[in-house]
């Protein structure tokens, strides 16, 4: 969470005032805006640091913090984290392989995870890239034909190898 100021540690000469209602009181000095604070038995807190002049309201600290972590905690829970699962493959796999891993990638598919299929190029398999591309793009067209997923990323190719992501 971002540092909040309050009270003497704000040093704008004047800010924009909100009391604890919520009203807009206006532009008054730093001075003034702690007086009305401290008759109030309340804190000046920095609500609007990059505002010219700085937004402060007129409040309870200690309940404005809780207030800014119940929110923050509620952001935190909404995001939603997809795990990313990778399956590795090889220009050389056997067709029982393929199988057993199709079968892991449908899997992971069918708990919501996102699926990335590697297919990984070792020395003289380089010079044929071509018979590489359609491996990978055998693999992908069994797993979609067997599942409901959908491919986030289309085939990449990259040193190592092609890669692709899968996902529902």
């Amino acid at each position: 969470m971002k540092r909040i100021f309050i009270n003497e540690q704000i040093w704008a000469r004047e800010v924009r005032l909100i009391s604890e209602e919520g009203k807009q009181i206006g532009i008054v000095s730093r001075e003034e805006a702690l007086r009305i604070a401290r008759e109030k038995n309340m804190d000046l807190i920095e609500v609007g640091p990059t505002a010219k002049p700085p937004v402060c309201r007129i409040g309870n600290f200690d309940k404005y913090r809780y207030e800014m972590e119940k929110k923050e905690k509620k952001k935190h829970q909404k995001s939603k984290k997809v795990e990313l699962k990778e399956i590795r493959i090889g220009m050389r796999t056997g067709e029982h392989d393929l199988e057993i891993k199709k079968k892991q990638a449908l899997k992971f598919l069918k708990k919501g995870k996102k699926v990335k299929i590697e297919l990984v190029i070792k020395g003289r398999e380089r010079a044929h890239k071509d018979i590489a591309f359609n491996v990978i793009n055998n693999f992908l067209t069994e797993l979609l034909a067997e599942s409901e997923g959908r491919v986030s990323q289309q085939i990449t190719g990259s040193p190592r190898g092609f890669s692709a992501i899968v996902d529902k």
